[in-house]
């Protein structure tokens, strides 16, 4: 396989945890190549989204031998699959051997590892992600997709039907990187496929796909590509609650690229439901349920302060930007900058004080500190320890 053009030589290519883990791979004479999203990422002049993925010709033991006689720590993250993980200079750097598939069932492959370059490309996802490079910056492209990277195609490598069958959550994938590299038109026979095998999601996993959904709400400009999934019935298939794009693009024209915010405006009442498909954490789901409350009004400043305090400085941003999308109305920026840089009072008394006074602990020591909280509030925070203590003081007989 030759190279097709030649890049120069990014700057994540030679820090020295790279240039240590190529220099043990290569130490017997074996090609590597990074390969993936950060050549991908690359030859689009952005930096790399995620984690340096290598290749190489050499199976995972050897690979783990070779990084050991350097003294570089490895690690049998992906052993059965080729894959092991190099930790050498403060960095993680993924070593993949060359692989073809042999058997799947659309949601687990069993391998072959191989030497064959253009092999490995074929079992990839898109064109864009079958892309090599040497250290020199070298390029090799077996699937056409350094033109598709370029001119914002999300293509199928082959056959869309049998990368789907492979995987199911290709799907997802495909809208997901049209959200982030693609440009107008979709690719037909990609959208067709992905049509065609939507019914098969619901077998995956919802931790698989709440990260996919979310890296995919993270895109400057999700709203299109969204639109395409519900058009084409992936959504509906996905998250049925989820039926147009509502506000999602003026949101994102706001506000600083926050998925669980962007998914909270395109939900109406059904966050529980919608956090447990997506296999989402307790605090995101709790968050998620909280941002899809009634929004906020415009406020005045004190009115907005006892709003932060009480909401917490995230979910006053989250309504904020909700309500700001929603209305257009320029008011609540400046209620957001507020959240952002007012700091957060503490009651300057605690339940120590309540017990100082005599009360025993329990209940009461509850019930009083809320009496104090709510009256400290009302005066707009400005009551010092003694006052507060004072206050204090009068409540108790």
């Amino acid at each position: 396989m030759d190279p097709v053009e030649r890049i120069d030589p990014q700057a994540w290519m030679t820090t020295p945890g790279v240039e240590a883990v190529f220099a043990a791979l290569s130490a017997n004479g074996a090609v590597v190549r990074f390969v993936g999203g950060c050549v991908r990422d690359a030859v689009l002049g952005r930096a790399p989204g995620g984690d340096i993925d290598l290749a190489t010709c050499d199976p995972p033991e050897t690979v783990m031998g070779l990084l050991e006689a350097a003294e570089l720590r490895a690690l049998p993250t992906g052993i059965d699959h080729g894959t092991v993980t190099a930790l050498a200079q403060g960095q993680s750097i993924e070593i993949t051997t060359l692989r073809r598939d042999v058997e799947t069932d659309g949601r687990h492959a069993t391998v072959a590892f191989t030497d064959d370059w253009a092999a490995d490309a074929a079992r990839r996802d898109f064109t864009m992600n079958a892309l090599f490079c040497d250290a020199d910056g070298a390029l090799y492209d077996p699937m056409g997709g350094l033109d598709d990277a370029r001119a914002g195609r999300v293509r199928f490598v082959g056959e869309p039907d049998q990368r789907i069958d492979e995987d199911a959550l290709r799907i997802l994938r495909f809208f997901r990187f049209y959200a982030h590299y693609g440009q107008a038109p979709a690719d037909e026979a990609a959208l067709a496929a992905c049509r065609a095998k939507a019914s098969r999601m619901t077998n995956l996993s919802g931790e698989r796909v709440g990260a996919e959904m979310l890296k995919l709400l993270a895109a400057p400009e999700p709203a299109p590509a969204l639109g395409l999934m519900i058009e084409s019935g992936v959504a509906g298939a996905l998250l049925p609650s989820i039926t147009g794009t509502g506000n999602l693009a003026r949101l994102c024209s706001l506000d600083d690229g926050d998925p669980l915010r962007r998914l909270g405006i395109l939900l109406s009442g059904d966050a529980l439901a919608v956090a447990e498909r997506l296999r989402l954490s307790n605090a995101e789901r709790d968050r998620l349920a909280e941002i899809i409350q009634r929004p906020l009004e415009p406020l005045e400043p004190a009115a907005q302060r006892r709003a932060i305090y009480r909401l917490g400085a995230l979910l006053f941003i989250d309504r904020a930007y909700l309500a700001w999308a929603e209305t257009g109305d320029d008011r609540f920026g400046a209620m957001i900058e507020t959240a952002r840089e007012w700091p957060i009072p503490a009651l300057p008394v605690g339940g120590a004080d309540v017990m100082a006074l005599g009360v025993d602990s329990g209940p009461e020591v509850g019930r009083l500190l809320e009496i104090v909280e709510n009256w400290w509030i009302d005066g707009d925070f400005q009551a010092d320890r003694e006052a507060a203590q004072e206050k204090l003081a009068a409540l108790i007989p």
